[in-house]
């Protein structure tokens, strides 16, 4: 791995996050769990938190809204499919059950593509790169800023 970020387009960011791999390196094995990332990637080194507290506070919100407009989309083809006559109690608790099964099944793919969209925004530099990869703690040392 060379010492100097690669400027990855914003299309193999997401590409990478979509099949749960680093958005900078592209290396597998970011999870500890279902729902825990590990803290750095295990080949580039990335803290995957990049230095901040609150840092998927967006994958929140990005998973929300992933997984209502993937609701939207299959409610509105279904309802479609069966006009005139939906099954309108069935769309209720099919949906409701789906939202939040959707919600739990798309929480993983949410924390690495918010991770890939913010480096589409925010590039590492060297200098943040070599941060992570020394274990930086905000505590510690202050995060190097674009």
């Amino acid at each position: 791995m060379p010492d100097t970020p690669r400027h990855n387009g914003f299309w193999r960011l997401v590409g990478r996050a979509a099949t749960l791999r680093c958005p900078h390196c592209g290396a597998r094995g970011l999870f500890q769990s279902f729902f825990a990332l590990k803290t750095n990637c295990p080949s580039c080194g990335l803290r995957l938190e990049r230095g901040e507290g609150d840092y998927f506070v967006g994958a929140y919100l990005f998973n929300l809204i992933a997984v209502e407009l993937i609701l939207f989309v299959c409610v509105c083809g279904f309802v479609f499919l069966t006009w005139p006559d939906p099954p309108w109690d069935l769309i209720t608790y099919v949906t409701g059950f789906l939202m939040l099964a959707g919600c739990v099944l798309c929480y993983p793919f949410a924390k690495v593509t918010w991770l890939a969209v913010d480096l589409a925004i925010r590039p590492l530099s060297a200098e943040e790169l070599q941060w992570h990869r020394q274990g930086g703690d905000v505590g510690e040392r202050e995060l190097p800023h674009i």
